[in-house]
């Protein structure tokens, strides 16, 4: 269903920083970048899903939309809890501490967090694992 998600940025190497060891955590790669966009997904893969950070085309300022939100989905919830401490780490913000959220299933496990750009990014597991 989804084919890409792409979210703003004000500066596309701060960008590759903070995304670059959590894709690789999650098994995703560097797919492609220029002076414009850098993407993270399957380079095996083109039809696979894609996540882009990238400078607006209409050269206005980034900004962020509220209520929008990127999710990736996680295996385990020791893997959730070292993708939070990377990105605060790397210069996120914390919009909500790893843990169980009961209200959203029993094994429902996340970590929410913006970019340095402000962007809202969770890590979740739908059936996580305490392992890692």
């Amino acid at each position: 269903m989804i084919g890409y998600t792409m979210v703003g940025t004000s500066d596309l190497k701060r960008a590759e920083r903070f995304y670059d060891p959590l894709m690789t955590l999650i098994g995703q790669e560097r797919c492609y970048c220029d002076e414009q966009v850098s993407s993270w997904g399957r380079k095996d893969d083109d039809k696979a899903p894609r996540f882009f950070a990238c400078y607006p085309f209409d050269t206005r300022p980034a900004s962020v939309g509220n209520g929008a939100m990127t999710a990736f989905l996680v295996e385990s919830a020791g893997l959730i809890d070292r993708l939070f401490e990377i990105a605060m780490e790397r210069g996120g913000s914390e919009e909500g501490k790893p843990g169980f959220r009961p209200q959203y299933g029993d094994g429902f496990y996340a970590a929410y967090v913006r970019d340095p750009d402000g962007n809202k990014l969770a890590f979740v597991g739908y059936d996580a694992r305490t392992e890692t």
